[in-house]
């Protein structure tokens, strides 16, 4: 088979939650430009009618949906939705998120930390539940999960963050083991610091510096620079790949 094949993802469906901004419309559009047909979830309609212009321009077939990833009850018609207008699920992608700066565990209400688990880890879950059951009847796909730093570090401001984001990747490994026999692969990808407007503030706090200093590469990432990875573990030639977490993180974690 040819490399460009081995990357290729033409008749494939893709769903990316969050898709409308920062890291997600990073990877929607590298998904649609490696040509799979894209759906985008997102709350703000105004960044979802965006992206979707973007989608369009590239040529594929796309959507935009108007959603919250805690509607529980509201989960599974989207999905179908989204099936009966551009075919099974072959790909989703976990990205919605949020934080809560609450300056750790003394600080954080109780309200908070259930809305960013709820976001951040409960949603993952039952999206993947609804899409593993789709593609179990065609014996194929790829749930590829967004985790973070702080999937390995601790957090003394974000306490819920850095909980839900270790818990992603042994939700990843978990779903990997459980899902490989019915040829659904399973995996994780750890952004670094990538300028997005929800870390946009760090960049003017003290901490900046020492992002800079740690980060052998010596600058913040972008959002299309977590594209090739998520391409890559969408593709066939992640075939044999499943329950790994992958840093995309200009080698943060290396030191």
């Amino acid at each position: 088979m040819k490399t460009i094949q081995l990357f290729d993802l033409a008749g494939r469906v893709a769903v990316v939650t969050g898709g409308n901004g920062g890291i997600g419309r990073g990877i929607a559009l590298g998904l649609a430009g490696a040509g799979a047909s894209v759906a985008v979830l997102g709350r703000n309609e105004k960044k979802n009618q965006q992206v979707l212009s973007e989608l369009k321009a590239i040529g594929v077939p796309c959507t935009a949906l108007k959603i919250d990833v805690t509607d529980r009850a509201g989960l599974e018609p989207a999905l179908r939705g989204l099936e009966s207008q551009l075919g099974g699920i072959d790909i989703l992608v976990n990205n919605a998120g949020n934080v809560s700066l609450s300056g750790g565990v003394l600080h954080e209400t109780a309200e908070d930390w259930d809305n960013v688990i709820e976001t951040q880890l409960s949603a993952v879950f039952l999206l993947s539940k609804l899409a593993a059951e789709s593609m179990m009847s065609r014996k194929r796909g790829k749930i590829i999960n967004i985790g973070s730093m702080y999937s390995f570090f601790g957090s003394g401001l974000i306490p819920s963050y850095s909980a839900a984001k270790g818990a992603i990747v042994q939700l990843t490994k978990s779903m990997a083991i459980e899902l490989a026999p019915h040829n659904i692969q399973v995996n994780a990808i750890a952004p670094g610091w990538i300028e997005t407007d929800m870390t946009a503030p760090v960049k003017s706090m003290p901490l900046n510096a020492e992002i800079l200093s740690r980060t052998p590469a010596g600058r913040w990432g972008q959002p299309e620079e977590v594209a090739g990875t998520a391409v890559f573990l969408a593709s066939r030639a992640s075939d044999f790949v499943t329950g790994a977490t992958i840093p995309v993180d200009g080698g943060y974690a290396i030191r």
